[in-house]
């Protein structure tokens, strides 16, 4: 059985998560009260044949204080039971959540006569303290939307390697902001520019004539050397640390041209030696031909 145990803030996208993964065939229940967790997990073992292979719980502020205490003994107890776990815990700014409350004019489950909308969101903070310092994965949903945080969900569990680290090659664009889950953000904006060749403009870094196009940039050719050597030394060491996803972003202006060029060309040069390499282009597009 796969147990992920979904927390954080009101407004942060607990819902979307439990969505996302009851899509995926898992077993969601939300708003679990914290102390029924071993009892759960115990029962469904038990019933073997009737158990589901994929189990989501959600537990939040809307659970006691009293309860939300005994999370640090509760995991323990799943981990003497050889139980395994993960959790994820999502947030945003404080300014983000408010905004989202007063878009969908929803009520905090912590405000009350004597707690205003903005106290509440500084006291979950401290209720959840337990669930975001053991924590597994941490999303920030700030900047991202339904879709967005539904994609990073399932590069995060649902393409989950067996195991080992996961190295994510991700290209982007810097118009558009950086991936708030970068651990290391790599510039590129200084290469050539295909985008100001009329005939490349329309095509992407996966193309021909724009792989073609870079191939024969001497600039290229000595960053693309210079990154690998970083990464073939740094990303084994990194994975030693016991890191379960690691994230290297490849920035270029707008994400179409050097960025995903770069991204691809390194990916195929480490994935021999280095086991886990995934690939993203968040701002892509593909070339529509007439």
């Amino acid at each position: 059985m796969r147990l992920v145990i979904v927390s954080g803030r009101s407004g942060s996208g607990k819902s979307t998560a439990l969505a996302v993964l009851e899509d995926n065939d898992f077993y969601c229940i939300d708003n679990l009260p914290a102390s029924l967790l071993p009892d759960l997990v115990d029962r469904t073992l038990l019933s073997a044949e009737l158990a589901p292979a994929r189990l989501a719980v959600s537990i939040d502020a809307r659970n006691q204080p009293q309860q939300l205490e005994q999370i640090p003994a509760l995991l323990a107890r799943l981990r003497e039971k050889h139980i395994q776990f993960e959790i994820v815990f999502l947030d945003a700014d404080d300014n983000t959540l408010l905004k989202r409350f007063s878009e969908t004019r929803r009520r905090h489950p912590l405000t009350s006569s004597e707690r205003s909308l903005s106290e509440a969101l500084a006291y979950e903070r401290e209720l959840l303290h337990h669930l975001a310092c053991a924590a597994d994965i941490n999303i920030d949903t700030t900047q991202l939307n339904l879709y967005q945080l539904g994609d990073l969900l399932k590069q995060r569990l649902l393409d989950k390697p067996a195991s080992g680290t996961a190295f994510l090659l991700k290209s982007f664009g810097f118009k558009r902001g950086l991936p708030i889950e970068a651990d290391f953000v790599l510039d590129v904006r200084n290469l050539p520019n295909p985008y100001w060749q009329a005939e490349l403009r329309p095509y992407s870094g996966l193309e021909q004539p724009v792989i073609d196009y870079l191939d024969q940039q001497e600039d290229v050719q000595e960053m693309y050397t210079d990154i690998l050597h970083y990464l073939q030394k740094w990303l084994p060491r990194v994975g030693a640390s016991n890191r379960a996803y690691v994230t290297i972003a490849i920035g270029c202006t707008g994400g179409q041209h050097r960025s995903v060029y770069m991204v691809e060309r390194l990916a195929a040069a480490l994935r021999p030696t280095i086991d886990n390499i995934q690939v993203r282009h968040r701002d892509a597009r593909p070339h529509e031909r007439p």
